[in-house]
């Protein structure tokens, strides 16, 4: 019997448009007065839930307060539970209102407004959202945080004082997440840049090294606290997401996963190291199939996010079918991995017989294309 797999879906994914350098109206249907958060829930419910294999459960991540808030979260609790879907992130959408920092920032009254905003969010998953949460505590949802503020982009020992605050801004957020009922997952999400030139933790590692310094100087328990790896931001900036996967497995972080990509990793589709956040759905390639098999050794049955957008192009039914091809891509890898003979491939590794084990992994490769089309073509 095939194994429970979860996957989120991104709220922020239907929209009209970005505008700015492409169109913001490539998708009328989804314009905010046309498509509500809770429509959102019953669109993927209704279009996209019935494309994908028996075994997948469906959540959603949102941001507060400009996709959920406290005046459509019992409506949007509502349309999940009722379509069998869950609360699978959510995250302050600070950057909506904060542009010198949020809580890193080094004035006091941008800070102390972002650490409120960060609460508030608290909040809400602990309020209204409560009861889409998954039954299993062990797949509760997480709570994501990301510095997408403007501010660390001037190169100043000031700089220290921001990292300095994002520290005791983040450590303050965990003791009042953790009187709530310290049930949720806290993930910190790096990212180099998006779409600001600079940011203070760019890398896995660095957010592995910033809990590590918030148990150490602050006390805080480490006890559901991890990384959010979004494997397109290490794409990004020439960095390796299995190397990621590694380090997270090794120091129990692994919490959530975005695992869209930014392009290049397949050969098919332009982007990578050094470009534009784009945002692609999931690749099939033997780096995922790897990370599919780090993630199940390690015991990983979390969500795997989705965090992608429809290209400019694109109208309603193609970029709802860019969503179905991602998650179906991630299984496709994750089928196949479990079928490779994984012990023949450390054997190989073992007696330097590399050019085996590549021929190994690429016919896995084959295999998990062969397998996508036949779960897409049904």
């Amino acid at each position: 019997m095939e194994v429970i797999a979860l996957h989120s879906v991104c709220r922020w994914t239907f929209h009209a448009g970005k505008g700015g350098f492409v169109p913001a109206d490539s998708i009328p249907e989804w314009s905010p007065d046309r498509l509500t958060t809770p429509g959102a829930v019953e669109m993927v419910a209704r279009e996209i839930a019935p494309r994908l294999p028996d075994h997948v459960r469906l959540g959603m991540e949102f941001h507060y307060d400009y996709e959920v808030n406290e005046e459509n979260a019992a409506e949007v609790a509502e349309a999940l539970v009722e379509n069998g879907m869950y609360l699978a992130l959510v995250t302050p959408g600070a950057h909506r209102h904060f542009a010198y920092g949020g809580v890193a920032s080094l004035d006091p009254g941008e800070r102390r407004r972002a650490e409120e905003f960060a609460r508030r969010t608290v909040d809400l998953a602990y309020g209204p959202l409560r009861r889409a949460w998954h039954p299993d505590p062990e797949k509760y949802p997480t709570l994501v945080l990301w510095n997408g503020s403007w501010g660390y982009d001037l190169a100043s020992p000031a700089l220290a004082d921001m990292y300095r605050n994002l520290k005791e801004s983040v450590a303050s957020l965990c003791r009042y997440e953790e009187e709530r009922g310290g049930e949720l997952f806290v993930a910190l999400e790096p990212k180099p840049n998006e779409g600001h030139p600079a940011m203070l933790l760019p890398t896995v590692a660095s957010a592995i090294l910033f809990w590590k310094k918030l148990a150490e100087d602050y006390g805080i328990s480490l006890r559901r606290k991890g990384v959010n790896k979004e494997f397109g931001h290490s794409e990004m900036i020439g960095l390796d997401h299995v190397y990621d996967t590694v380090e997270e497995v090794d120091h129990g972080m692994l919490v959530h996963m975005h695992v869209n990509s930014q392009g290049l990793s397949d050969g098919i589709v332009l982007g990578g190291p050094g470009k534009f956040d784009i945002d692609h759905g999931v690749r099939i390639n033997g780096m995922n199939l790897a990370v599919a098999a780090l993630a199940r050794e390690a015991g990983f049955a979390r969500w795997k996010g989705h965090d992608m957008q429809p290209r400019p192009y694109d109208d309603r039914e193609r970029a709802l079918d860019r969503v179905v091809r991602s998650i179906l891509s991630w299984e496709a890898c994750a089928r196949t991995e479990r079928e490779m003979d994984h012990a023949l491939l450390r054997e190989l590794l073992a007696r330097r017989e590399t050019a085996r084990a590549e021929d190994l992994i690429r016919e896995a490769v084959v295999e998990a294309y062969r397998k996508f089309d036949a779960m897409y073509r049904g």
